[in-house]
């Protein structure tokens, strides 16, 4: 072989080498971190994570191979909830998943730097969380679980399954934000369906008692639950206590229903989480949290537990059945 053409073929090799070694190299693994406020074995919950974890893997984004989750279960403690911001923190993943305020306030405390994506926050702009829906600077976005107006909603569904009803008792927590804007909201409709409205604050299973118990002493009460984190902790206390006084009660989503409650109309949760996914997705491919509005949900449902409605004596109307996205029988 002839001296250049020893030395073209060399080159050729050697050039081809880095091409070879690239090729051998494994993907990148990115880091999530995901903070869940319930407990692990919130059916709920681990849907929500599946989907999500579904949708990342539809992009690309596959556990094991480009991916790690580090999860974390605070189940139902708002001090493990920061303990475990803190921890998450620490292990500098690429971004962090959580839902509610619950979760995003801690995570905001612990970091103004590493991305946080959201979901099911009822204002964010309000809480603090966000500068404002479509540009929300800072290191924090996502999707928001409904608006004010939307409580507006459970009365005339409250109305709609017990027209007997006319007290309504709104059970919140006095520590959401968001609350007061809800109960504005019933307050606004509750006289166009004959009802009177009384807000209750409650803090612990206790007082929930109590004030249930109380409430229910007189004749023709319903019952709505505001959308928190700690009605959705509390969910099965809630509920209990509504079949235990035969106080007919709406619920902001259908894990409620699920578990035994009567009715629910919200934003569809495993949805939110899908949609929670493409954010992921865009932000480890380099977009920054603060370019990324804010969204509000696209799909809501409708979900009634006849087995309960059965139990309190209701007759659900036929044109509301047609209407439900899930009927447990």
């Amino acid at each position: 072989m002839k001296r250049r053409e020893f030395i073209t073929l060399l080159g050729g090799v050697a050039a081809a080498w880095p091409l070879a070694a690239r090729a051998q190299q494994p993907e990148r693994m990115r880091r999530i971190g995901l903070l869940m406020g319930a407990v692990e074995s919130d059916q709920s919950a681990q849907a929500s994570i599946a989907a999500m974890r579904q949708a990342l893997a539809e992009l690309g984004w596959i556990e094991g191979r480009n991916l790690r989750t580090d999860l974390r279960w605070a189940g139902g403690d708002r001090d493990i909830l920061r303990k475990y911001a803190a921890e998450l923190v620490a292990l500098q993943p690429d971004i962090i998943v959580t839902t509610g305020s619950g979760g995003v306030g801690p995570l905001q405390q612990a970091t103004r730097t590493l991305p946080i994506v959201f979901t099911s926050v009822i204002d964010p702009v309000a809480g603090g969380f966000v500068a404002g829906l479509s540009r929300p600077g800072g290191n924090t976005t996502g999707f928001t679980s409904f608006e004010y107006g939307f409580a507006g909603k459970w009365p005339e569904l409250l109305k709609q399954i017990a027209p007997a009803v006319t007290r309504t008792a709104v059970l919140r927590d006095p520590t959401q934000f968001a609350g007061g804007g809800q109960l504005g909201a019933i307050q606004a409709v509750a006289p166009f369906f004959g009802t009177e409205v009384s807000p209750i604050d409650v803090r612990n299973t206790d007082e929930v008692e109590r004030a249930i118990a109380a409430f229910a002493s007189k004749p023709n009460g319903g019952l709505i639950v505001l959308g928190s984190f700690f009605a959705n902790i509390n969910r099965d206390a809630i509920i209990a206590l509504a079949a235990q006084y035969r106080l007919p009660a709406v619920y902001p989503g259908r894990q409620f229903v699920a578990r035994g409650g009567l009715v629910s109309y919200g934003p569809d949760q495993i949805d939110l989480y899908r949609r929670a996914a493409g954010y992921v997705d865009r932000i480890l491919k380099g977009e920054k949290p603060s370019d990324l509005p804010v969204q509000a949900p696209t799909k809501y449902e409708l979900a009634i537990n006849l087995k309960t409605a059965k139990a309190l004596g209701l007759d659900v109307p036929p044109t509301l059945l047609a209407r439900a996205d899930e009927v447990i029988e």
